[in-house]
């Protein structure tokens, strides 16, 4: 068994656009014997930026957010103070608060990350896929 973790992209077409997901990333979901888990990090940020209009496309998704998420992802996986001080202490150029807490959570975890972010890929502390 393997365990992946989604990014908030991923996550996102998973719920909303299976199709538009790389045939890597959608045959991993889709595998009963992986484990996949959604960051606590994710539903932050994806209500922060529907509160602030900015994905109003998800009105479907973010009313029920778990159970959506449930559709798609074994496990929901919460932030820890571990994770958070990995994140802060990562030498690493990109700022996105979000893109650095979930590539914390992979590095920490030992998780896959499933993404199609060139910024993550880049990161050499996570292992990525798509």
């Amino acid at each position: 068994m393997t365990a992946f973790l989604l990014d908030s992209k991923a996550l996102v077409l998973a719920m909303t656009r299976p199709d538009q997901l790389s045939g890597t990333a959608r045959s991993i979901i889709e595998d009963l014997e992986n484990r996949t888990f959604a960051s606590a990090a994710s539903a932050y940020e994806l209500a922060y930026k529907y509160s602030r209009g900015r994905l109003a496309a998800l009105d479907p998704i973010m009313t029920g957010y778990r159970r959506h998420v449930k559709r798609v992802v074994t496990e929901e996986l919460s932030l820890t103070a571990e994770h958070a001080l990995a994140a802060a202490s990562f030498d690493w150029q990109h700022r996105d608060p979000f893109d650095r807490m979930i590539a914390a959570q992979a590095a920490v975890e030992g998780l896959t990350l499933v993404t199609s972010d060139r910024a993550l890929q880049e990161f050499k502390l996570v292992t990525t896929i798509w």
